[in-house]
């Protein structure tokens, strides 16, 4: 059975979900007009997104390369969480909060654009959150987020691949949960002292450096604030010398354009008075013909009158 053209099927997906039906329709009626009944079924097939849905597919159409990014970043979860690294874990896992921020503010940017999605503040932002959280830790979630064409939001209450024994990461912030202690001899318990006064120190020279760490990395990012503003101290006053110059060009322009007007005006007048002059001198050229004509016929009879005369005094001599 022929397969729907994939542009076909990435349109209605992205077509918002209250219009999704009467598109999928629409797309029936016309792959049966064309003789394609096989398409149409198909076509006839595909379901509704909701709208958390919809909001992932546009995401996953506009920015494939965001979500290849995300499928990337689960790989390397599931591999750190499986040879349980556990400072790689910590970075991924910050980068997954980063990654997921990142494409729920692209998601609504995305929405932003379409000129029939919902106002921004009924976005299910939280369930596109909760599916792109999902796709991290399932990999069927990840496809289907990856072709596009998902149906309803998904949502992972743990994190992992399948069921770990009890162990516990321990982060700089919390404290290491307690251990049954055992009974010890009392030859024991010096040596025993001793080893949880070394494990005091060095879990206050962890937090030292820790602190040490946070304070740099504290440092460095007001530093990088402090660039952040200047730079944008910089590009807003060329923001404004830039409005300047469009205000400028913008009111020479209008001059010129008003002065366009004038002259299209005094040409339109001007052609007015061209063509009624060229008509009075086609009228005048006519009378000057005639008037030539006339004169010549005037001088022919006055000139055959002066022969008759002449005549007339010649015979009148001849008799006399």
């Amino acid at each position: 059975m022929p397969s729907p053209p994939s542009e076909l099927v990435q349109q209605l997906y992205r077509t918002p979900p209250d219009r999704f039906v009467a598109a999928r329709d629409a797309a029936v009626a016309e792959a049966r007009r064309s003789g394609d009944p096989g398409t149409a079924r198909e076509l006839a097939r595909l379901r509704r997104p909701t709208v958390a849905a919809w909001l992932v597919n546009l995401l996953a159409i506009h920015r494939p390369e965001l979500v290849a990014d995300l499928v990337q970043l689960a790989d390397a979860l599931r591999v750190a969480q499986r040879e349980l690294r556990g400072p790689r874990l910590r970075e991924l896992s910050a980068q997954r909060r980063a990654v997921v921020g990142a494409l729920v503010a692209e998601v609504r940017k995305l929405a932003a654009a379409e000129p029939e999605a919902p106002p921004a503040s009924r976005l299910p932002l939280a369930e596109v959150e909760a599916t792109l959280n999902a796709a991290l830790s399932d990999t069927e979630v990840a496809e289907q987020v990856r072709t596009g064409r998902l149906l309803r939001s998904a949502s992972y209450a743990g994190f992992g691949e399948v069921p770990r024994p009890q162990l516990r990461l321990v982060t700089d912030d919390e404290e290491p949960e307690p251990r049954p202690v055992a009974q010890r001899t009392p030859s024991a318990a010096p040596r025993a002292d001793q080893a949880r006064e070394r494990a005091a120190q060095a879990e206050r020279a962890a937090q030292r450096a820790a602190r040490a760490e946070r304070a740099r990395r504290r440092r460095a990012l007001d530093r990088e604030l402090d660039r952040a503003h200047a730079d944008q101290q910089r590009a807003e006053a060329e923001l404004t010398e830039a409005t300047g110059q469009e205000r400028d060009g913008a009111a020479v322009l209008d001059g010129i354009e008003t002065e366009l007007a004038e002259l299209e005006r005094r040409r339109a007048v001007a052609e007015q008075d061209l063509s009624r002059a060229r008509l009075a001198r086609r009228a005048a050229e006519r009378a000057v013909t005639v008037a030539r004509r006339r004169a010549g016929e005037v001088e022919a009879a006055v000139e055959a009158l002066a022969a008759e005369e002449g005549d007339a005094d010649v015979d009148g001599g001849a008799a006399d």
